[in-house]
């Protein structure tokens, strides 16, 4: 039998971009709740932007057996919706002239330890996320947000070194379809 040509895919629940991804969805729908009108357009784009940052996270993993092509265009997509929620939040800020926290500001650096805890799950950024003061709480998704960025950066170098050095579905079925062909018969 001739080896696979689509490979395992999935395991999105694994990535570290999609758990950032998925603690930035959480903490935006508790953020707007909190601190934006309901009917405000602001709010539907900001909590849409951080759905569509974990959900194109979920497709594209998912559409990589078949189609590395598309898992890469859904694995931007999920970047650009990020950036987009990252605009709002830094909006949000500077509307209200509120700051945002410079790399060297003690929470700021307490932030990025709590980040590199394996496992980190929404529990443990709860108390900046749902602090009572907003700037706390926007900072902290800010700070999320640039995780989950950085990691889908990664990913996309990832996805792109694959790509060039596997081939898409259509390669991969010529492969496996050559070798069949070649394969001696007894």
């Amino acid at each position: 039998m001739t080896a696979r040509f689509i490979p395992p895919h999935g395991g999105y629940k694994n990535l570290l971009s999609y758990q950032k991804a998925e603690i930035v969805y959480d903490a935006t729908v508790r953020f707007c709740n909190r601190f934006m009108e309901r009917r405000d357009r602001t709010f539907d784009q900001m909590v849409q932007a951080a759905r569509s940052g974990k959900q194109n996270i979920i497709e594209g993993s998912m559409a990589s057996g078949s189609s590395k092509e598309t898992e890469l265009k859904l694995t931007n997509v999920a970047r650009a919706s990020l950036e987009e929620l990252l605009a709002d939040y830094r909006d949000f800020l500077r509307s209200r002239g509120l700051g945002e926290w410079e790399k060297d500001h003690p929470y700021a650096v307490r932030l990025r330890e709590l980040n590199r805890i394996p496992n980190a799950s929404y529990e443990t950024f709860r108390k900046g996320i749902e602090h009572a003061d907003p700037a706390i709480c926007a900072n902290v998704i800010i700070g999320l947000i640039r995780v989950a960025s950085y990691l889908l950066d990664r990913q996309i170098r990832q996805q792109e070194k694959a790509f060039v050095e596997e081939g898409g579905l259509r390669e991969r079925m010529t492969r496996a379809r050559l070798e069949e062909r070649n394969r001696p018969r007894t």
